[in-house]
């Protein structure tokens, strides 16, 4: 087809001498061009149509008379012009002003259609040559292609028609992301919201495997950049994609952690600070297996580790940003600050973690392996400096929690709850008043809390040191209601479970007289029994379990271990338990008996039911005697039950041979 010249043509005058560009027989002409079968007559209609639309801000606003237009043209012929112009001819100048135009015609209508006509297949069915065409058009060309996509993708269909290509019809898109900052979020859209209609295991491990390929594409087109828009979106895209389509032990892992480890030592702005933390929390988080050795890991010997270096860094960012983040709760800016505060806190954790099992392998080595080969290759004196500065930025964490938790909560440090204002009464539920919040979420449902909680567990149940552990029990009360909204159908908490992280620094912080006494303040004991005997009393009347609870449960008979030993004598109100333990019935477990989960926990429970009786003074020892004896028996059965010679058997042999010393007195 020969592309006419089209700059000349000029609409008819109406009788005024003005360009009646907005008159009925104007549109009509156009159309009338555009429905003829002679191509050189629906070109010229074509780019008479684009003039009349940029030119007559009162015809874009006529939905009805732009749903006639948009009838009016053929979808193959625009086809024909997006492939014609996708394709290398001898003929360049007209291949270029066939696609101009087209891609100029669809995103106009892309922004003019109604909402109820964007869906319409006419239009959204034109995305695969879009994409395509990026290939071939110019730089101003391609913007326009970038922003029609991204007008599509954000209807549902138009994001279901980008995400159901292939990668290899995304990799013209991919390999202009560099240099095109929006098709980033194109593929944020068409990944999170193209395939929400995914329902078969079949259909998402396709689309896990698809995505999986963008990713190690979108990875190939970034070398040679700082990538920080990269890991941004990867970080993005990870923390909200389902579940079922995060891509599973993926080969770009690798890739993607030498980017961070670049960014971090190159001197990083405040956006790529932000960017790869935010990713590499995301990793730590989705790969814990692989990701920390290779982000960690220092392939040779250096006066400043990588590893040093990187968490450094960031624990000077949360130790410059926690003491004005109050602050900041109700300014547009603290999603972003507290997302990047919560990622620096998952990498903390899972560097503690680390350095507690490099340090359990210092203690305890392996047969046969090399201590020169251990993935921290840092000397004892930066050890030393790192943990001071761990136990600094974790005191200044604990601060800021206690302080976000009286601002939510009291205004008044430690102030019960039964003391605080009265109830308000929302569409949510009545609550107590609130002191002062963030207006779109409380410190319950901010996951910036449950990542701090996290990382002060993990150090405060194994770092020796008392002192950060005497300031832990400053938060007894926040843990207590946080374990209590965990618990309650109706929580507060939006999802986020505190149970396990506030369970680990029970553990540290009951090992101290001050973590005794606010633990038994606040009523610790009656939220933590009660959530254990729950989980007995579940497991024998139900036959289908779950794993979580049963650990969760063994966490709690530890932590009450713990606060039983601490007493020289058993209070009367904690015999509860035994009361509760000795009316179990084993029954429904007895299929289950080599699951460990549920062994494990089943005599944990014996275990601590025991010390309650025996630090029981001789007269309540004696009016329990019924119990003790019960719980003697299930014992028994448990034994009887659980495979010869192993842990458990000997365990349980320990508790019966300890009651049976107990009862011979009575």
């Amino acid at each position: 087809m020969d592309v006419p010249d089209v700059s000349k043509l000029k609409m008819q005058p109406d009788n005024e001498g003005g360009p009646k560009v907005t008159s009925a027989p104007s549109v009509e002409k156009i159309q009338q061009l555009l429905k003829t079968k002679d191509d050189t007559s629906r070109f010229v209609g074509l780019a008479l149509l684009k003039s009349v639309l940029d030119n007559s801000p009162e015809l874009q606003n006529e939905k009805e008379v732009i749903v006639s237009l948009w009838d009016s043209i053929s979808p193959k012929f625009l086809d024909r012009l997006l492939r014609t112009g996708s394709q290398s001819g001898s003929d360049q100048k007209n291949s270029k002003d066939m696609l101009d135009l087209a891609v100029a015609v669809i995103h106009t209508f892309a922004v003019l259609l109604p909402d109820d006509a964007k869906q319409d297949a006419k239009l959204l069915s034109r995305i695969p040559r879009l994409a395509k065409a990026v290939l071939h058009s110019s730089k101003e060309t391609t913007q326009v292609i970038i922003k029609t996509l991204l007008t599509l993708v954000t209807v549902p269909e138009g994001a279901r028609c980008l995400a159901n290509l292939e990668v290899d019809d995304w990799t013209p898109l991919i390999e202009i992301a560099p240099e095109q900052s929006h098709v980033l979020t194109i593929f944020i859209w068409t990944w999170e919201k193209g395939t929400t209609d995914l329902k078969d295991e079949q259909s998402k491990a396709a689309m896990r495997s698809k995505i999986d390929g963008g990713i190690q594409a979108f990875v190939s087109s970034f070398i040679r950049t700082d990538a920080t828009s990269l890991l941004e979106f990867i970080s993005h895209v990870l923390r909200n994609l389902d579940a079922n389509l995060i891509p599973r032990n993926p080969k770009w892992l690798g890739s993607v952690t030498k980017l961070i480890r670049n960014l971090a030592t190159n001197r990083p702005t405040a956006a790529s600070r932000s960017a790869y933390t935010n990713c590499a929390g995301a990793l730590l988080l989705l790969y814990p297996e692989s990701t920390p050795q290779l982000l960690f890991l220092d392939g040779t010997d250096s006066s400043k580790p990588f590893s040093y270096l990187f968490i450094n860094l960031i624990l000077v960012d949360l130790r410059a940003t926690l003491p004005s983040l109050l602050e900041k709760l109700n300014d547009p800016d603290y999603p972003r600050i507290s997302q990047r505060l919560t990622s620096a806190l998952d990498i903390l954790t899972a560097f503690i973690g680390q350095l507690i099992s490099w340090m359990e392998e210092l203690d305890n080595p392996k047969p046969g392996a090399n201590s020169s080969e251990s993935w921290l290759r840092m000397s004892p004196e930066l050890v030393l400096k790192l943990s001071s500065s761990i136990a600094e930025t974790l005191s200044v964490t604990m601060e800021y929690l206690r302080d976000r938790w009286d601002a939510s909560v009291a205004g008044a440090q430690g102030l019960h709850p039964e003391a605080r204002a009265g109830n308000a009464h929302t569409n949510s539920g009545s609550h107590k008043t609130l002191a002062w919040d963030a207006k779109d979420e409380s410190a319950a449902t901010d996951a910036f809390i449950l990542s701090a909680i996290r990382a002060i567990a993990l150090w405060v149940r194994d770092d020796d040191g008392d002192v950060l552990r005497k300031e832990g029990a400053g938060l007894m009360d926040m843990f207590m209601e946080l374990y209590q909204n965990s618990n309650s159908t109706s929580s507060q908490s939006d999802g986020l479970d505190y149970r396990l992280p506030i369970l680990a620094a029970l553990e540290g912080i009951l090992r101290t007289s001050k973590g005794m006494e606010a633990f038994n303040a606040y009523n610790g004991w009656r939220t933590l029994s009660g959530d254990m005997i729950k989980i007995l009393e579940e497991s024998s009347t139900s036959d289908v379990f779950q794993e979580a609870d049963f650990v969760r449960g063994t966490r709690i008979a530890l932590v009450l271990q713990i606060v039983v030993e601490s007493e020289s004598t058993t209070p009367e109100d904690w015999m509860g338990v035994v009361t509760a333990v000795a009316a179990y019935d084993t029954s429904m477990t007895e299929k289950n008996a080599e699951y460990v989960p549920l062994s494990d926990f089943q005599v944990d429970v014996l275990q601590l039911a025991t010390t309650l009786l025996v630090n029981a003074s001789p007269g309540l020892r004696r009016r329990y005697v019924h119990s003790a004896n019960a719980i003697r028996g299930l014992v028994t059965q448990l034994r009887s039950r659980a495979e010869k010679n192993s842990t458990t058997v000997r365990e349980l042999e320990d508790i019966l041979s300890t009651l049976t010393a107990s009862l011979s007195g009575i």
